[in-house]
């Protein structure tokens, strides 16, 4: 018998959001039922290209704006592979931002339309489910360690919210809204329960192919 395939999960939403904590709780929380799981994050610091995004983001070098989108896009394809090859395995894989936050946070500066910015990701491994925790750019300044990095200002975590509510909208990816100001154990809870729904759907379909 084939095996079934692992659930393709992205936690998404403005910095500070609590995305990442609850990345770890969810992976700890399948594993600890059983269900094979892993967490990835993007951008994937790690790899050559992800090397030049750290330096951009930590403010250590400076990269022409269309250059540092399609470094971000090239950051997530060059892991492809070992997406699709775990997914195959069973493995359920829990990312910490994905395309939607290229998008974002690209469209959200002047001169740049969605349009444009979502090509280089067509065709990408489409989530079975993405959440977005919600927060108030407001709430999220007052986290710590708020506006350490290049893109951590209110006025333009703000605009981001706004393209991410455009993304939304799109009725061909299974979005879900989080309300992030909860309790770190209710966001949880929360996030829990649909990933089990979206893995349990997961098992019987195959891997889609993301804004196509």
């Amino acid at each position: 018998m084939a095996c079934k395939r692992g659930a393709l999960i992205v936690l998404e939403g403005v910095d500070k959001a609590g995305k990442t904590t609850q990345c770890k709780k969810l992976v700890q929380a399948l594993q600890q039922s059983g269900r094979p799981a892993e967490m990835m994050r993007f951008p994937d610091r790690t790899t050559t290209i992800g090397q030049l995004i750290s330096a951009y983001l930590e403010k250590k070098s400076d990269l022409e704006d269309h250059t540092v989108h399609l470094l971000f896009s090239a950051n997530r394809w060059e892991l492809v592979p070992l997406i699709k090859k775990k997914l195959e395995q069973g493995t359920t894989l829990v990312i910490d931002r994905y395309a939607f936050s290229g998008v974002a946070f690209t469209s959200a500066k002047p001169g740049f339309c969605l349009d444009w910015c979502m090509k280089p990701d067509v065709g990408l491994p489409k989530p079975d489910l993405v959440m977005f925790l919600q927060l108030s750019p407001a709430e999220a300044a007052l986290r710590g360690q708020f506006g350490e990095e290049r893109y951590e200002t209110s006025v333009f975590q703000k605009a981001v919210q706004q393209k991410f509510e455009q993304l939304m909208k799109d009725p061909s990816v299974n979005w879900r809204v989080i309300d992030a100001s909860q309790s770190v154990e209710d966001v949880h809870e929360n996030i829990r329960t649909q990933s089990l729904n979206a893995i349990n759907t997961a098992e019987n379909q195959q891997l889609g192919e993301l804004w196509k």
